[in-house]
């Protein structure tokens, strides 16, 4: 069997198809040769664990690198001092033994005798011992040590972790007069740094903060669209589909924004799920514009430990998710500021990014998952509007194609029959929402959806529909008058040349009270625009 797309664990040359990572691993090597304590800290399932097994393999020439997993050790462990000292002291040794074949006689006959003191002192042994079998390690060591912690984070609830992260501090900056480790590298989703927010509010200002000392990781671990296409590459050279390379590359990259598990998420779902089906009956076929369309309707449906975690931590701090409701439904502009906690807090979780100097969402799949999990919370599915969408779907979908015409006029009538005595301001906040939450019951299994984050604002947010083959574009408007409403007639006539479409939509939340409701067909040259006025 020939290699394959991977998501589940770490990514391995001979098995799996991956993205070239030399040139990540080459400046984390320049922040080794400087001698740098740091954490790889990124969202999950971003690829920590890859870039560390391939960074082991890139230094072993240079360095004695000990990679460690937080995760293999049991919570019992962290206990105590003295069943951490014994616990982590143990895991250490291991993988120094893994590696004695490559030991000098005299290096490999320093270690057996530090395992045999260490065995005689288990009962006792602590942290202060730890460290001084660790440092004297070091001293024996032929080439420089590298220490890597992964999922460093799933201590940190732990007293005996902070006291650990202590006296690494410590041994650190001492490490001119003691031997210690050339680097130490702490993986995990939170930051050294933000680790703090684990712990107890009391913890904040101990001594010797072991929090102080980390520089800042800025290596993008993100993938490029070149990065994708070299992936795709490859997966081209073993399968020939025939596919545009560097075109399925740049559509996957608009979905993701690089996220490496989505991007791999994608790829092994057109591979394995979309070639095959009806519409798409080999690789040839599901290679395309309309082969990654298809799968990522099948990442939206499905649930994985990625989106758990999503919707886990909006769950856990509410003042993310009403940040989040904010940004989505409301348009609102939220400036990016380094000292904002919740910000923060949201670049810390994978949530967003930074755009020109404003807050963005991540990406097209997490912004389009999070639209449907707010439109599905609470009351919303049981809502008149929903409701009402599904009563009347069966009516939008005609021989497999969608009357988004249809759609608009009904949403018209039976926004206004459910909503039209609502005063001013719930409309500017819902009414988009509102058109969401209709339109997603009447797509749902076969079509998707995502907003157009370059129109989003709190005037304007662009609605992309997929649906069997076909796109819609519809315009979300704030009433503001007829000289703004013809420069949005324009502006969405520009965006169907950008689609390369002839047919647009347009719903206009309007306010005044003289306003006329329904819909209407415009037409700008060889553009008709449908537009429904609420």
């Amino acid at each position: 069997m020939g290699r394959i797309f991977n998501v589940s664990g770490d990514c391995k040359p001979a098995l799996h198809y991956m993205v070239n990572i030399d040139s990540r691993l080459e400046q984390i090597r320049e922040m080794i040769g400087r001698g740098e304590y740091f954490t790889m800290n990124r969202a999950r399932q971003y690829g920590k664990t890859t870039t560390l097994r391939a960074l082991g393999r890139f230094l072993r020439e240079e360095y004695r690198v000990i990679s460690l997993d937080f995760q293999m050790m049991s919570e019992a462990k962290f206990r105590t001092e003295n069943a951490f000292s014994n616990a982590f002291l143990e895991v250490f040794l291991r993988k120094v033994r893994e590696e004695m074949d490559s030991f000098s006689e005299e290096m490999a006959s320093g270690i057996r005798e530090l395992e045999k003191e260490a065995e005689n002192r288990r009962e006792k042994l602590e942290l202060v011992e730890l460290f001084q079998y660790l440092s004297r390690f070091c001293g024996l060591s032929d080439r420089p040590v590298v220490l890597i912690i992964d999922e460093v984070d799933s201590a940190t609830n732990n007293q005996v972790f902070l006291d650990f992260l202590a006296q690494l501090r410590g041994y650190y900056i001492d490490r001119d007069e003691t031997p210690t480790f050339r680097s130490v590298i702490l993986a995990g989703v939170y930051d050294v740094k933000n680790i703090r927010r684990k712990i107890r509010p009391e913890e904040e200002h101990k001594e010797n903060s072991p929090w102080n000392i980390a520089v800042d990781f800025n290596v993008d671990m993100s993938f490029s669209p070149e990065d994708i296409a070299g992936m795709l590459s490859e997966y081209e050279a073993d399968h020939h589909t025939g596919m545009d390379v560097s075109g399925i590359a740049a559509l996957i990259y608009d979905y993701t924004s690089g996220y490496p598990f989505l991007v791999s998420r994608i790829c092994k779902l057109i591979d394995e799920d979309v070639a095959g089906e009806n519409r798409f009956p080999g690789t040839k076929e599901a290679w395309t514009e309309q082969g990654v369309i298809e799968a990522v309707k099948i990442l939206m449906q499905e649930k994985n430990t990625l989106f758990e975690s999503l919707t886990g931590k909006i769950n856990d701090y509410e003042d993310l998710r009403s940040m989040l409701y904010v940004l989505l439904f409301q348009g609102q502009t939220i400036i990016y500021n380094p000292d904002d906690r919740v910000v923060d807090m949201a670049m810390m979780f994978g949530f967003v990014k930074v755009e020109n100097g404003c807050v963005a969402v991540a990406n097209r799949i997490f912004e389009t998952r999070l639209y449907n999990y707010f439109l599905t919370v609470g009351n919303a599915q049981s809502g008149e509007m929903y409701r009402a969408a599904l009563q009347s779907k069966n009516q939008f979908i005609r021989n497999g194609c969608l009357d988004m015409t249809l759609i608009l006029k009904k949403f018209t009538e039976h926004f206004d029959e459910i909503y039209g005595d609502q005063d001013r301001k719930f409309l500017e906040e819902d009414g988009r929402r509102y058109f969401l939450l209709y339109l997603r019951p009447i797509i749902n299994g076969t079509g998707n959806y995502y907003i157009e984050s370059r129109t989003r604002n709190m005037e304007r947010t662009d609605v992309i529909v997929d649906y069997n083959g076909e796109q819609f574009v519809i315009e979300m408007k704030l009433w503001r008058g007829n000289a703004y409403n013809l420069r949005g007639e324009q502006q969405l006539t520009d965006y169907l040349d950008y689609y390369h479409l002839r047919k647009g939509y347009m719903i206009s939340f309007n306010f005044n009270k003289k306003k006329k409701t329904g819909v209407k067909e415009l037409r700008f040259g060889d553009k008709i625009l449908v537009e429904a006025v609420v």
